[in-house]
């Protein structure tokens, strides 16, 4: 998904792009980062028809760029400022990043942190010698904790984007480019709250007004393309969890500035591109990068087969690596799937000796990735298959299988993916159930206040939890709910404050569990 290219015809730099600059050009970085290689992508480029680059900012001493900014904040403050104390508010890179700075420069800093942060990255910033605060559900919560101890304490506030410096210290990428590769056709720049791309923007359009720059966001993440539809910020009402590191409701005031004026286009990307971006970057460099850092790698591999681009050098800031180990059985699980090398489907075959056969022999030498079946109904049986393709035999796959069997593409089902292939195991009877998915935070005492505010005034007869090392656990709930008491179930789950998906017209639903 994508909009149309923003307009070329830049305006010459406003006051703002060129204090960043500035401050790009004498920098202090160089104190604690390095100038992170540039890596030639082998694969992605004969996949690709460009030359791709990776520039490496996983490798920097917190794995993530944002030691950059973090520290040319902290670094230039007054003494009066230092003095005072730092504080700040992350889930993740930031924090480590001012956790570090802060140390180097001999400064305490306490960061607020959310109490679904997992214990990895709490961990690492008490190493690198910061103060964590948890508090709160989400970053949003964590920021306003850390904006009332600012005041309470008179404590300097570092923000981890809306800041010229912060957006400086990340704007010395661009400057990095430049020395590295002497031409470049296009950059790819992962967005959240805009820091990156707002420095970034900042210098290659002064320096190389011909590179274009194209931002990549989450579909389920996108408060930069939510902006520059509406011309000016909005709040979005939720952000996605997988990539949390870019998962930010509102872009910040000072990079929109910049980037309104100087961008070139910007495409949206989903879960399963990312993961398949992550074993891309895998297969190039053999580093685990996080969702965030696979970002413009998603980006660019849709951005090419969208407007047929090739002979071109391309440039992917590889952004962070801060992945939790258990999260890499999920993308493991969705990365052959963004490459469009494995379709799921549904398939209701004849209940009888042979059929099994019959459906294998007409999948032919293709790998089954996965196949569940439970008996369930005399003349039919349902099964839940995972298939590995090339990219573009889908199609051709289900129109040979539509001849003989009834098929339902679970592809881009969300459901069956988080759930349901895992689940299969018999159909349910069970009058009056609805069936909903939820999003819980990670934290003590979420599943209790479900059961609680659900359990204890409606039967729950279906129940599955899966958490794949992040925030945010996943749970998809069968309920029995008369029709007469709808409305106050509806009530139940907004006082629950989580985010919820009903899924009970979902086919999957109907064909494995209902």
């Amino acid at each position: 998904m994508d909009i149309d290219c923003l307009s070329a015809e830049n305006s010459l730099p406003s006051d703002l792009i060129s204090r960043v600059n500035k401050k790009i050009e004498s920098s202090c970085v160089y104190d604690v980062a390095i100038e992170s290689p540039l890596d030639f992508a082998k694969k992605l480029s004969l996949r690709t028809k460009n030359k791709v680059f990776l520039k490496r900012e996983d490798l920097q001493p917190v794995f993530s760029f944002k030691l950059r900014g973090a520290y040319q904040k902290i670094a230039t403050l007054s003494k009066e400022e230092k003095d005072l104390g730092i504080i700040t508010a992350s889930a993740g890179n930031h924090a480590q990043g001012v956790a570090l700075a802060a140390s180097k420069l001999g400064l305490q800093a306490l960061i607020v942190m959310p109490q679904t942060t997992p214990s990895i990255k709490v961990d690492s910033v008490k190493n690198l010698g910061g103060t964590p605060i948890l508090h709160g559900d989400s970053y949003d919560d964590a920021y306003d904790e850390a904006r009332r101890l600012e005041k309470h304490h008179h404590m300097t506030f570092v923000h981890p984007y809306d800041d010229e410096e912060v957006m400086a210290g990340q704007g010395t990428i661009a400057k990095e480019l430049l020395t590295q590769l002497s031409e470049i056709d296009y950059v790819f720049i992962p967005v959240g709250g805009g820091g990156l791309l707002g420095g970034m923007l900042s210098y290659l359009k002064t320096h190389a007004p011909h590179i274009k720059v194209i931002a990549v966001e989450v579909n389920d993440s996108a408060c930069l393309y939510a902006a520059l539809k509406a011309k000016k910020r909005v709040i979005l009402p939720e952000v996605g969890i997988f990539a949390d590191g870019v998962a930010v409701k509102q872009i910040g005031e000072k990079p929109f500035d910049i980037i309104e004026e100087l961008l070139d286009d910007i495409i949206l990307v989903d879960t399963d591109e990312i993961c398949a971006a992550i074993k891309d970057i895998f297969e190039e460099t053999r580093i685990i990068v996080e969702p965030a850092g696979a970002l413009a790698v998603a980006g660019m591999k849709a951005y090419v087969k969208n407007y047929g681009i090739e002979n071109k050098q391309l440039v992917c800031i590889n952004c962070g690596a801060n992945v939790n180990f258990d999260r890499i059985t999920y993308i493991s699980e969705r990365a052959l799937i963004g490459d469009k090398q494995e379709a799921l489907f549904a398939v209701t075959i004849p209940e009888q000796k042979g059929s099994f056969l019959n459906f294998c022999e007409k999948i032919g030498k293709k790998f089954i990735t996965e196949f569940n079946y439970r008996y369930s109904d005399p003349k039919n049986a349902n099964i839940f298959v995972g298939i590995k393709l090339q990219e573009g035999q889908k199609e051709g796959l289900k129109k040979s299988l539509e001849e003989e069997f009834t098929l339902i593409d679970l592809t881009d089902n969300e459901m069956a993916k988080l759930h349901i292939r895992h689940m299969v195991g018999g159909i349910s009877r069970i009058s009056d159930e609805i069936l909903y998915r939820f999003v819980f935070p990670e934290k003590p005492g979420a599943l209790l206040k479900f059961l609680k505010q659900i359990g204890t005034h409606f039967n729950i007869s279906l129940f599955h939890y899966r958490n794949n090392g992040s925030a945010f656990g996943r749970v998809l709930a069968g309920i029995q709910v008369p029709i007469e008491k709808r409305d106050t179930f509806i009530l139940h789950m907004e006082q629950l404050g989580y985010i919820y998906h009903s899924e009970t017209d979902n086919p999957a639903y109907k064909l494995f569990l209902k």
